[in-house]
């Protein structure tokens, strides 16, 4: 007969506390194979081997309802494959770490001793923007790779011509240029406005460590600025009539865009034009509308959104109208490839954030219906398409 264990006795041996012990029963993970004559848990051999068990997974990251549903209880089927998705976790969050420190390092460089509680404030804002940049992006490549690159795509519809003055108002991590490097036409002069903290900070060390590859005269020159802040634009105002202003992916973190505008109108020569992403109807909600439609599906929330997409870009419309003489829409796209229908799914969820409810209830027939097709054609193409605004003084 197997020796038995008191709590004490095999949280020793498994070096975690008894406080432990008893939340892993009460979590249904450990429970006692005995009690004593006094009521106390008493555990064996094989309840030593499963506490190990738990102590090790706790360790490589998974929760106590992970480990109870999927492996204390004997429901994963495939060990590897639930390594591979902790894995994945687990990088994720290694990433989001490096991104706080690097973040902090760079405020505590920056700010020296004048720190107060706006600093954590921005560096919470800057990280959480630049996380979600990257998921955009590393998205996008995945999806679009067989595609023409996106910012050689918004590089060519610039057509910049030699001699350019541009400037580029929050330029982060520059691939508009770093993409086109070589292409940039000679004598070409760039100054790129964005904060430290930024993926801008990375842009800075580009330049430094590439600008032996530019073409003849070409100058790029990055400053840290708040590009809300009236002392910034008294600095861009001393170098004014540039020919060329782009301001891409900003829009949306502006407190006040159309000083924003106003601002940048005021510097741009009177032959020079002024490239702008604002507001914009989603091809995505286009595509996803009539997928629903033709799966007959009502989603009014997709059509609820498009209205209210089409009256902010209007509004977009309007606000720049008051600035520029002349404003014409282009819209560029790019094709994307999904064979993965989990993908497609986790897309629905990603865009559709708060109908998780709604997609969880239809999620078997929207699996059936992009799976047919995916095993019809090969693949699903979806057409998606950015609008940017090109505005003159006349």
């Amino acid at each position: 007969m197997d020796k038995k264990m008191t709590s004490g006795q095999i949280a020793k041996k498994a070096g975690v506390s008894q406080k432990a012990v008893r939340l892993y029963d009460e979590k249904g993970l450990l429970k006692p194979t005995d009690y004593s004559e006094g009521n106390y848990r008493l555990y064996d051999e094989a309840s030593l081997k499963i506490l190990e068990k738990i102590v090790a997974l706790k360790q490589i990251g998974f929760s106590l309802e992970e480990i109870r549903d999927s492996l204390v209880t004997g429901k994963a089927e495939n060990v590897k494959e639930a390594l591979k998705i902790q894995l994945k976790q687990m990088e994720e969050k290694r990433y989001q770490i490096e991104k706080v420190i690097l973040s902090i390092n760079r405020t505590l460089e920056r700010k020296n001793d004048e720190l107060d509680w706006d600093d954590v404030a921005d560096i919470v804002l800057n990280v959480s923007q630049d996380i979600k940049a990257d998921e955009r992006h590393f998205d996008a490549l995945k999806h679009t790779g067989k595609e023409q690159d996106w910012y050689e795509k918004i590089y060519k519809s610039l057509n910049i011509r030699v001699n350019e003055k541009v400037l580029d108002l929050g330029c982060g991590f520059a691939k508009l240029w770093r993409n086109n490097w070589e292409d940039i036409p000679k004598g070409t002069e760039v100054t790129g406005y964005d904060l430290h903290g930024s993926w801008a900070d990375d842009f800075e060390n580009f330049i430094r460590e590439n600008k032996g590859r530019l073409a003849g005269g070409v100058k790029i020159d990055l400053q840290f600025e708040d590009l809300e802040d009236e002392k910034t634009w008294r600095m861009i105002n001393k170098d004014k009539d540039y020919s060329l202003i782009v301001a891409h992916y900003i829009n949306s973190e502006l407190k006040d865009p159309e000083t924003f505008v106003e601002r940048a109108c005021a510097v741009l020569s009177d032959d020079g034009m002024f490239s702008f992403n604002g507001a914009g109807i989603s091809s995505w909600h286009i595509f996803f509308k009539n997928a629903f439609d033709e799966m007959s599906i009502k989603a009014g929330f997709i059509e609820d959104g498009l209205k209210e997409q089409e009256r902010m870009q209007n509004e977009c419309m309007s606000m720049l109208q008051r600035h520029f003489k002349r404003v014409e829409k282009i819209t560029l796209s790019n094709m994307w490839h999904y064979s993965d229908v989990c993908e497609l799914i986790a897309k629905i969820k990603d865009i559709f954030k708060d109908q998780e409810k709604f997609i969880c209830k239809y999620q078997d027939k929207i699996e059936s219906f992009f799976l047919k097709k995916i095993e019809d054609e090969g693949e699903i193409l979806i057409e998606i398409g950015s609008s940017f605004w090109h505005c003159y003084k006349r």
